[in-house]
Formats: C-alpha cells, sequence, structure tokens
C-alpha cells in the first residue's frame, strides 16, 4: 500500500500530533502510570507468546483455506496509525481479494459507517473464508508480531488508517496517546454496530480510565463478544 506520506506523523500537515492534541479545548491530556506501563508491557509480551502458541495448531489449516478459497498473499499488509499519530504496518491473515484497496473508491457509495470510517455489511471484496476469520477473529491473530514488536497492545483501541485519523478532532485525537490494541471497549460492545461518535468516545472513556483492573475487564468481556460475532464483519 502507498503511504499517504513521507513523515511518520499521520498530523504533519496540521503541525504534528502535538499541536492537534493541543488544541483540545478539553485542556491537558491525561497522563500515563509508570508502574502501570511497565506491568501492561510485560503482559502484552507474554499474552502475545501464548496467542502465537495458541494459533500455531491451526496455521496450516489458516494457511490451506485462505489459499485454496482466493489467489494472493497469506497476509494482508497495512499502515495504520498508532500511539502518537504514528504510523506503523499492521499484519492480518488476508480476508479480501488483492485488489480490495483499489475498488475501495468504487465502493464509497455503500459505506454503512458514520464519520471517519469505512464498513459495508455484505461487503463483496471479502471472500467467502475471509468471512468466517473475520466473523471469528482469527484474521487479527497475525497482529500479536504487532505486539511484540511495541507498535500494539493487547488492549487499547483499535488501529485506523491514515486517511481517517487525518480527520480526527482534537478530541478524538486523544485516543492515540495510547498504543492501539487487539481488543477495546469498542469491539466489546458491539463493533460495527456502534456508530462512529459513540466509538470514539468508548476509546476516549478507556484512555482516561485505563489501568490494570480496567484492561482486565476488556479482556474479560472479549472472548463473549468473539462467540457473539455481534457487529463482526
Amino acid at each position: 500500500m502507498k503511504r499517504a506520506s513521507t513523515a511518520r506523523d499521520a498530523f504533519a500537515e496540521k503541525g504534528g500530533y502535538q499541536a492537534v492534541l493541543a488544541a483540545d479545548p478539553g485542556g491537558p491530556a491525561p497522563t500515563g502510570n509508570l508502574t502501570y506501563a511497565v506491568l501492561k508491557r510485560m503482559i502484552d509480551l507474554a499474552g502475545a507468546l501464548a496467542g502465537l502458541l495458541l494459533i500455531l495448531p491451526l496455521f496450516p489449516f489458516l494457511v490451506a483455506l485462505i489459499k485454496l478459497d482466493s489467489p494472493g498473499p497469506l497476509f494482508f499488509r497495512q499502515q495504520r496509525v498508532g500511539k502518537n499519530g504514528r504510523y506503523f504496518d499492521c499484519y492480518k491473515f488476508r480476508s479480501m481479494v488483492v485488489d480490495a484497496e483499489t475498488r475501495k473508491t468504487q465502493l464509497s457509495h455503500m459505506n454503512e459507517a458514520t464519520g471517519a470510517a469505512f464498513k459495508i455489511r455484505n461487503d463483496p471484496r471479502i471472500t467467502g473464508v475471509g468471512r468466517f476469520i473475520r466473523q471469528s477473529s482469527l484474521d487479527e491473530f497475525p497482529q500479536l508480531f504487532n505486539v511484540l514488536k511495541g507498535d500494539m497492545s493487547i488492549v487499547g483501541p483499535r488501529p485506523q488508517i491514515p486517511s481517517e485519523v487525518t480527520d480526527y478532532t482534537p478530541r478524538q485525537a486523544r485516543r492515540l496517546l495510547v498504543k492501539p490494541g487487539l481488543t477495546c471497549l469498542w469491539q466489546v460492545s458491539g463493533r460495527s454496530h456502534v456508530d462512529f461518535d459513540d466509538w470514539m468516545e468508548l476509546d476516549l472513556e478507556y484512555v482516561e480510565r485505563r489501568g490494570f483492573w480496567f484492561d482486565l475487564r476488556v479482556l474479560s468481556r472479549t472472548i463473549p463478544a468473539v462467540i457473539e460475532r455481534k457487529g463482526a464483519y
């Protein structure tokens, strides 16, 4: 995928992430806790390694299913925006046809999401196997490598693409004060059934309340949410 900018900051054209954040009328951004940050990183590393070991027995089957279903690579790599507005390459098992990105503009009239997001319930770009791995969240497992690299965390706001992030208001930009995550309040609250403004408010609530016990609360709701598949498409 072609990068939106040669700069590393998604808000470079607006003076940088800190400049956008400073324009928030809500006042200074909430600061983190060092002890919590260290503990969170340790849990991220342990959780990512455990998750990769868990998916290992399924890996040959996923490879076969994806490859037999449609031509193209096994993994999908896309530029996303992480902590402090920085770009990083996010990994997923491929769930769409290979020309999905180029067809996005052609399908813009079908977008069902509000705000700075793009969602189509019956997206024609999704493959047969892709629909299954998206609904079961299996497509997200390669992001455990992003967790190991330090680009992402187990719990945190889901990462969005640069073209969506640049439309954030200064208040919404606060969600980038923390690393993006595999699971979050939005994901356990209905995902695509939640409109954009409510999605942002859920992420901002996480930023304000983040801590060990709050992360544990989100994690405890993740497995039931995955099983129910509510808003997963």
